[in-house]
């Protein structure tokens, strides 16, 4: 099918990510990572963006690689820091700062859960040469974890916590993460939901409309899936 691997593929890449590796991937090709990536999510964005904070100095030179998640961090007695798991956040609401985030940070790839519209990739991401890539589902933030090396250094840890700070992870073999975006703005999750839904009409057909709904909700079936 044009636009998807005729077979699952898998790729690794290594931050910072060059231009014609991100060009290269395809929707739906699962990504392992190596090198380093950092955490930034709304706390970050507020002070880059908004507050005018500067980053730290030399990230984008080692790291094009934005992961939208808390880290489950504990503090070492020698005072560096084990990340046992990282769990993804939700990407869709960071909308309104990435046009400035890009632009200060020079993030090449989010990472993130549920991905994002193709509007807001065709908008936002495409000028910017940025793709997303997805987690696999829940529950994996532990085989994440395995993936973090160490901790190369953490910013803004006691104003915004632990969730909220800006950790640099040194990565190997991190991952599975989903292309769910590319170059184009096109979109693994729409792609998907799109040729589902085409099929909804028929297997519902005949069926008879609820008698008892509650306040909002609505007999058209794509609605409900999505």
């Amino acid at each position: 099918m044009e636009g998807r691997p005729s077979r699952l593929t898998t790729v690794r890449l290594t931050s910072p990510v060059s231009t014609e590796a991100i060009a290269a991937l395809q929707i739906g090709t699962v990504v392992y990572l190596d090198g380093v990536v950092y955490t930034a999510r709304e706390g970050v964005y507020k002070r880059v963006v908004e507050e005018g904070a500067a980053l730290p100095e030399g990230l984008s030179a080692i790291s094009n690689i934005n992961f939208h998640c808390s880290p489950a961090a504990v503090a070492r007695p020698d005072g560096g820091y084990e990340v046992g798991a990282v769990t993804a956040t939700a990407s869709f609401r960071f909308s309104p700062w990435l046009d400035e985030w890009f632009a200060r940070s020079g993030a090449k790839i989010i990472i993130g859960k549920g991905g994002m519209t193709c509007e807001i990739y065709r908008r936002q991401f495409r000028p910017a040469g940025a793709i997303y890539l997805t987690t696999v589902g829940y529950g994996t933030g532990a085989l994440l974890g395995r993936g973090i090396k160490r901790v190369r250094d953490v910013r803004w840890l006691s104003e915004l916590g632990i969730a909220q700070a800006l950790w640099i992870f040194d990565v190997a073999d991190f991952g599975p993460f989903l292309v769910e975006s590319d170059l184009e703005g096109n979109s693994l999750f729409e792609r998907e939901t799109a040729k589902i839904s085409a099929g909804l009409a028929p297997l519902y057909e005949g069926t008879k409309s609820a008698l008892l709904r509650r306040y909002g909700e609505t007999d058209d079936r794509s609605d409900e899936l999505i």
